[in-house]
């Protein structure tokens, strides 16, 4: 029977497909980790007050990817080469989609409408990580070797989604609630075809890997297309709505700290 774990178990226990499972999630980490350590550096004077969060964001996303990176030293394995097609991140960002990598190298100040775009993007892509980690927690959290690794991240991922709902609402009751909604559709619809998309890309070379028959494949394949279909009419307002977190100021409680081992 497929199933989500029965899927998971399949990937995580073979090492050439575990170890391309957590490149691609090592590397996505870490970009997030350089994004987020730019954006701290280059918020407007208006908005400071958001840096050490920013900060904190990218030092958990930092931290995230040496996770990742430990895990695949534990197994005796070096990181793999990322496949274009699957570098979700950089995919985005060529869509226009959050702020461009060209920006953030430059030493300029950010625009509020920046911080905005910013926000908005994280909001959205936020709600997915959180979604995955806690699905992934699901299947393998009672796993002696990961468990708490993934655990701990999704513990984090659900933090950084309940900062962005605080700071776009906090925004929205400042005027800024409009642009702010229009940011999190084009945000939400760029990112449910990019999530398509970069699914089937690792899937078929999961196949490889694993030697999955077609049928098996075209049944996974389909239901990836059944999940786009879904947030296509309409899945995809769950991750434009904006709500206080129970959780206030999830990134104002400390530096993010050293990835623990995972010997």
């Amino acid at each position: 029977m497929l199933s989500a774990r029965s899927l998971f178990t399949e990937i995580l226990d073979n090492d050439e497909s575990f170890r391309l499972f957590c490149s691609i999630a090592a590397s996505g980490e870490a970009q997030g980790g350089w994004e987020n350590g730019r954006i701290a550096a280059l918020v407007p004077e208006t908005q400071r007050h958001l840096a050490p969060k920013v900060a904190r964001h990218g030092a958990d996303e930092d931290k995230h990817g040496r996770i990742f990176m430990a895990l695949l030293s534990k197994r005796g394995l070096e990181a793999a080469p990322i496949p274009d097609d699957t570098d979700y991140t950089m995919i985005l960002e060529g869509l226009g989609i959050g702020l461009a990598h060209e920006k953030l190298r430059r030493d300029e100040p950010l625009t509020e409408r920046d911080v905005l775009a910013y926000l908005a993007h994280s909001r959205v892509t936020e709600q997915r990580a959180a979604e995955e980690m806690a699905l992934l927690s699901k299947v393998a959290g009672d796993r002696p070797d990961l468990g708490r690794a993934v655990t701990m991240i999704s513990r984090d991922e659900d933090n950084h989604l309940a900062y962005c709902h605080e700071e776009l609402l906090r925004l929205a009751r400042s005027g800024h609630g409009r642009t702010i909604h229009a940011l999190l559709r084009e945000s939400a619809m760029a990112e449910i075809k990019v999530y398509r998309d970069v699914g089937l890309a690792v899937m078929s070379r999961m196949a490889r890997i694993l030697g999955w028959s077609r049928a098996r494949y075209t049944l996974i394949a389909l239901g990836i297309h059944g999940r786009y279909a879904y947030e296509r009419l309409g899945g995809w307002r769950r991750m434009v709505r904006l709500r206080m977190p129970e959780r206030r100021d999830a990134l104002g409680t400390g530096p993010a700290g050293a990835a623990p081992e995972f010997a």
